[in-house]
C-alpha cells in the first residue's frame, strides 16, 4: 500500500478490552496485551508504506528480537485503552519503537521493542527495500524506564516443560509467533502471581526461529534475590529464547 495521506511519525490509536482478552479476575493478559502493542505497531507500519504486506514485495518482514514491557496497571475487560507508539530509530535492518498505553489519561504501560528485517525466503535478516526516510525519529523519547538488555541465562537451570511446535503456534512468518513463547512460559508461573499482578515488567530476547513439529525444552530459574524469574527455551543445545519476569518488591 502507498503512504496515507493520514500518515503521522507519532501513532494513536484506541482499543476496546474485551472479556477473551482477560484473566479471571478480569485484568488484560500479558500475552494480549503484547498482541495489542503489536497490532498497534503494525497499524503505524501500514500507514507508512512498510507493512507486512507491502515488504512481502520483497521477500520481506519485521521480526521482533528483544522487547520490554514496563508495567503499573493492567486495563479490565471493557476499558478503553489508547495506544501511542513511534520509532526511536530505523536504519537499513533494524528499528527500535516505543509504545506506550494509555487509559483515561493515565499512562499504564511503557514497551521498547527492537525489531529485524528478516528475508522470509532466505530466512535471514536484510536491509529494508522500502524507502523509510518520511518517518520522523525520535531518539530522545522514550517510553521505558530502562532499555531491553541482553537476558543472562542459567544454563544449569530447572528443565520444567518439553514441547512440540503445532500448527496452532505458527504465525503469517510461518514461524512460533512470539507471544507465544510468553505463553508458553507464563503457564508455568504461578497462577496466584499472575492474578495479583506481581510483574513490575517483563523483558524478551529471541534468537533463533522455531518451525513446525520442532520440540523444545523450557527452563527455568529464579534470580538469587528473588527479585525475577527468569526462563529460556532450548532446541537441542541451542538457545531460541529467554524470558525475565521481574516481580514487584
Amino acid at each position: 500500500m502507498p503512504i496515507s495521506p493520514n500518515f503521522t511519525s507519532i501513532l494513536s490509536k484506541d482499543w476496546e478490552i474485551n472479556f477473551t482478552q482477560c484473566t479471571p479476575n478480569g485484568s488484560l493478559k500479558y500475552t494480549d496485551l503484547c498482541n495489542i502493542l503489536q497490532l498497534t505497531a503494525a497499524a503505524h507500519s501500514e500507514v507508512g508504506g512498510i507493512s507486512f504486506y507491502d515488504m512481502q514485495e520483497f521477500h520481506q518482514a519485521w521480526v521482533l528480537s528483544r522487547m520490554r514491557v514496563e508495567i503499573s496497571d493492567l486495563p479490565k475487560s471493557g476499558d478503553i485503552v489508547t495506544v501511542t507508539t513511534w520509532i526511536n530509530s530505523l536504519e537499513n535492518s533494524r528499528s527500535v519503537r516505543a509504545l506506550e498505553m494509555h487509559v483515561n489519561g493515565k499512562k499504564i504501560v511503557g514497551c521498547e521493542t527492537y525489531w529485524a528485517v528478516f528475508n522470509t525466503q532466505l530466512r535471514r535478516p536484510e536491509a529494508l527495500a522500502l524507502p523509510y526516510e518520511h518517518f520522523e525519529l525520535f531518539p530522545d523519547k522514550r517510553a521505558t524506564t530502562e532499555g531491553f538488555s541482553k537476558i543472562n541465562i542459567n544454563h544449569e537451570k530447572e528443565a520444567v516443560f518439553e514441547k512440540t511446535v503445532y500448527l496452532s503456534d505458527l504465525d503469517i512468518v510461518n514461524h512460533v509467533n512470539n507471544v507465544k513463547y510468553l505463553e508458553w512460559c507464563l503457564d508455568h508461573v504461578n497462577p496466584k502471581r499472575i492474578l495479583k499482578q506481581e510483574v513490575s515488567s517483563f523483558e524478551m530476547n529471541f534468537m533463533k526461529e522455531l518451525s513446525l513439529k520442532d520440540t523444545v525444552i523450557i527452563h527455568e530459574s529464579d534470580i538469587e534475590d528473588n527479585s525475577a524469574t527468569t526462563f529460556s527455551i532450548t532446541k537441542g543445545e541451542k538457545t531460541c529464547y529467554a524470558l525475565q519476569l521481574n516481580w514487584k518488591k
